[in-house]
């Protein structure tokens, strides 16, 4: 088990399967040190965890659990492609998409949910640039969606 892996065991984590696509693209995309993930939705057991929009049916505290969950998904994507999470030199970059309701302006503290997370569990590794995007409408409902770029050696 990584290193990486044993951390999020001990912070009461499990790594999941791979979520498959639902439409026509790749979990990962590999180009060189750079791993970038495809937008990863809060599926847990093939179900969203939730789902509606942040600021009418979903809080700021539960969406923010549900960008974790996304951010655990793209590191089971991750592992898929580099066989292992300690092959992460640096998550450099985290995209946050929130669907939100007609007044609601706190994406920022929701994609707070990923980035405090990955800093828990990577370090100084885990220091990234970020955007926090309102949308209004993410496939299936969901309330959050995480795409993340890691920068890998080998």
């Amino acid at each position: 088990m990584s290193a990486i892996e044993q951390r999020l065991e001990e912070a009461g984590y499990t790594l999941p399967e791979v979520v498959k696509p639902l439409a026509a693209y790749v979990p990962t995309m590999r180009d060189g040190d750079n791993v970038y993930t495809s937008g990863q939705l809060p599926v847990i057991e093939g179900a969203l965890a939730g789902t509606g929009k942040v600021g009418d049916e979903v809080s700021v505290a539960d969406a923010a659990g549900y960008a974790r969950i996304c951010v655990l998904n793209g590191l089971a994507a991750i592992k898929a492609e580099i066989g292992d999470l300690d092959k992460i030199a640096q998550i450099t970059k985290v995209v946050g998409f929130v669907a939100s309701g007609a007044d609601f302006a706190e994406q920022h503290l929701v994609i707070n949910g990923a980035s405090e997370f990955l800093g828990e569990v990577f370090g100084d590794k885990g220091i990234h640039a970020r955007s926090a995007v309102g949308v209004a409408m993410l496939p299936m409902n969901a309330p959050v969606e995480v795409e993340m770029m890691v920068k890998v050696h080998d």
